[in-house]
């Protein structure tokens, strides 16, 4: 006899699981975990941001150095401006990262009527320089140029998030006419003058911010709506009555380089070439002569072909990541303002890689818009390490990151947080894993 429940001797015991399924099994758990704590988002922005600014670097000095020679230029003289541009926003990001939440609402104002004074001096006779059809850039002394417009965004991010954040403490957001006045006649002011040079890329993530702060906002459907529809309605008058842009817009999933489409082609050859894993680091065939702008808006096609699918899946990877932490820290956040520059700056690094990826895949019109912190071009890169800052200063400053950072400063000997501090954070960890307001 045996007793109930017991194995009876000789008999097969049941067999247990190998340790690598029930480690496959824990997984899920494991990185759920990992992604809920209090600095995960913190590390993904910051680790993201720099993986792809090197990666940029790198990338930036393979894709130039031919376009360099062929105007008589030391082969790395774009990839020393570019590196000059990531000290200088280095700078600004960390400046952003160690600002409190009231003094980025204090730069909304100076920022935004600086980017509108320098948009208008663009169109002045003179100081305006065109670059390739578009006239938006001012010339600041000797090779360097300025683009106003990449200003814009961050000064539409930073006043808008003010903005709706002050209305919303007073309560008037639930009234359409203060959802939308005076943020909507500021930024139609702000992508006129911006289509006054003819920059139809800019104008279509200045766009992309707006929806994503009304979204953010609570916009009622059938407003949301029409604020689109008058959106599509002038985005297609604008296309419509440009030659130049037709142009592009017949060229999606084009085959045949003629036609205007050499750029968009070329674009899918260099991918197409690239394989699995590249041709090599500088190996690129098409950036010799055949891929126009192949360090600015088409360096992701030299990407594809030198690092192959692993480079572009990697790369896609880092800004979906990115992407991510910014909507984290958007939806953990109880402070108005930070809610709404966290959203804006997500939705424009977001919207921006979405444009410039898809125009090089042949799936969007080409809209000359560079890949956020990756392609060649300063004016373009410091406000967005600016904004990647912003997003750093917001990560850590959540109550339970806060709590995490002052442990670890404790343990290296800084001052300790209090005992009623860390319970407090403990219980707001504890009340919110998920990441969702």
């Amino acid at each position: 006899m045996t007793a109930h429940g017991s194995t009876p001797r000789g008999a097969a015991r049941p067999a247990r699981a190998p340790s690598a399924l029930r480690g496959a099994a824990r997984l899920p758990g494991r990185l759920r975990e990992a992604w809920d704590r209090p600095l995960t988002a913190y590390y993904v922005i910051l680790g993201g941001a720099l993986l792809i600014t090197v990666l940029g670097l790198v990338m930036v000095y393979s894709a130039s150095m031919i376009q360099a020679l062929r105007y008589g230029l030391p082969s790395t003289y774009y990839f020393r401006k570019q590196l000059l541009a990531v000290a200088i926003g280095s700078v600004l990001l960390y400046a952003a990262a160690r600002l409190p939440v009231r003094a980025h609402r204090a730069l909304a104002y100076p920022l935004l009527l600086g980017s509108v004074f320098l948009m208008c001096l663009v169109q002045v006779p003179g100081i305006g320089q065109s670059v390739n059809g578009n006239t938006n850039w001012i010339s600041v002394g000797g090779p360097f140029q300025l683009q106003p417009s990449e200003f814009g965004k961050l000064a539409l991010v930073l006043w808008g998030a003010d903005l709706l954040a002050r209305k919303g403490d007073r309560g008037l957001l639930v009234q359409w006419k203060h959802l939308l006045v005076p943020l909507i006649p500021v930024t139609v002011l702000l992508l006129g003058l911006i289509m006054l040079g003819g920059d139809m890329g800019t104008t279509m993530i200045l766009t992309a911010i707006l929806f994503g702060m009304l979204w953010l906002a609570g916009a009622p459907t059938r407003l949301f709506a029409g604020v689109l529809g008058g959106a599509t309605v002038l985005a297609g008058l604008a296309v419509v009555t440009s030659p130049n842009r037709m142009d592009r817009l017949h060229c999606i999933a084009a085959s045949d380089p003629g036609n205007g489409c050499w750029q968009a082609v070329h674009g899918i050859y260099a991918l197409a070439s690239g394989g699995w894993f590249g041709s090599g680091l500088g190996a690129s065939v098409e950036k010799w002569g055949e891929l126009p702008e192949p360090h600015t808006d088409f360096i992701f096609a030299v990407t594809g072909e030198e690092l192959g699918l692993a480079g572009t899946l990697s790369v896609l990877a880092l800004f979906a990541a990115l992407g991510y932490a910014g909507i984290r820290v958007a939806g953990r956040t109880e402070d108005p303002f930070v809610r709404f520059a966290a959203g804006g700056v997500t939705t424009w690094i977001t919207a921006q890689a979405v444009i410039n990826i898809g125009a090089v895949l042949g799936l969007l019109p080409i809209a000359g818009v560079p890949l956020p912190l990756f392609s060649y071009g300063g004016s373009a890169l410091l406000p967005t390490m600016f904004a990647v800052g912003l997003l750093i200063s917001f990560a850590k400053n959540e109550p339970a990151a806060r709590a995490a950072l002052a442990v670890r400063g404790r343990r290296s000997g800084r001052k300790s947080p209090s005992r009623a501090m860390t319970r407090t954070m403990r219980r707001y960890v504890t009340r919110r894993p998920s990441g969702e307001r």
